[in-house]
C-alpha cells in the first residue's frame, strides 16, 4: 500500500515536470516567434522616427551625405552624424547623441547643428523620465519666448550649457533639474565631438 503511494507521488511528480518543460517550451518557441516577427516593423519605426528627427532639427536640405559613427574624445559610446546638404553645400549636421543621467537613465537625442556651430533644433528620440516633469524637454528648451530656457541658435562654445542652479546661463525644467542637466550633457557632447572633428 505504502509502494503503491510513493509510485502515484513519484508518477505524479514526473507528469508535473513534464508538464512544466512542455508548458516552458511553448512559451519560449511563441516569444522567439513574436520577437522575429515584430523585429522587422520596431526597426523601420526607429528608423522612421530617426528619418523625421533629422528633418525637423536642420534647416532645409535637398540630400544628406555619408552617415559618420564618431567615438567622443571622453571615450563615451559612438555618436552617428548625419551632414546635410543644399546644391552641394553643407547646411548643418544632425547628431545622435545621448546620455545615461538622466532621473531615469537613458535618454536619446536628436541633435541639429547648423554651418555657423549653433544648435538648429532638436528632438528627443528616447526616454524613460517622469510624464509632466522631465518628460517636458521636448519643448522647454524650444520656446523662443522664454530665452533663459531657449537653446537654438546658442552653442556651449558661447553660452554655458549648465542648468542656472549650477551657475550656468540655462533655466532647468521646473522641479526636473536632473532631466536638464542630462539633457544639456548631451547637447554638449554632440557639440563637442562636432567641434573636435569639424574636418
Amino acid at each position: 500500500m505504502e509502494e503503491t503511494k510513493m509510485a502515484k507521488r513519484e508518477s505524479s511528480f514526473i507528469n508535473m515536470v513534464t508538464t512544466l518543460v512542455l508548458v516552458t517550451g511553448i512559451a519560449a518557441a511563441a516569444l522567439g516567434f513574436v520577437y522575429d516577427f515584430t523585429k522587422g516593423p520596431i526597426e523601420a519605426a526607429k528608423l522612421k522616427a530617426q528619418t523625421e528627427a533629422i528633418k525637423n532639427v536642420l534647416p532645409e536640405f535637398d540630400e544628406l551625405g555619408e552617415t559618420k559613427t564618431i567615438t567622443p574624445a571622453e571615450g563615451a559610446d559612438a555618436l552617428e552624424f548625419f551632414p546635410a546638404y543644399k546644391n552641394g553645400e553643407l547646411v548643418g549636421t544632425a547628431i545622435k547623441t545621448y546620455t545615461k543621467s538622466g532621473f531615469s537613465g537613458f535618454i536619446s537625442i536628436m541633435a541639429g547643428i547648423d554651418k555657423d556651430g549653433n544648435f538648429s533644433g532638436y528632438s528627443v528620440l528616447e526616454h524613460a523620465e517622469t510624464p509632466g516633469l522631465g518628460s517636458k524637454m521636448d519643448v522647454w528648451f524650444n520656446n523662443p519666448e522664454k530665452p533663459k530656457q531657449y537653446v537654438i541658435g546658442k552653442n556651449p562654445g558661447s553660452t554655458n550649457f549648465t542648468v542656472s542652479k549650477d551657475g550656468g546661463e540655462i533655466d532647468a525644467i521646473t522641479a526636473s533639474t536632473i532631466t536638464s542637466r542630462a539633457f544639456l550633457e548631451a547637447l554638449t557632447l554632440a557639440y563637442d565631438s562636432y567641434k573636435n572633428n569639424e574636418k
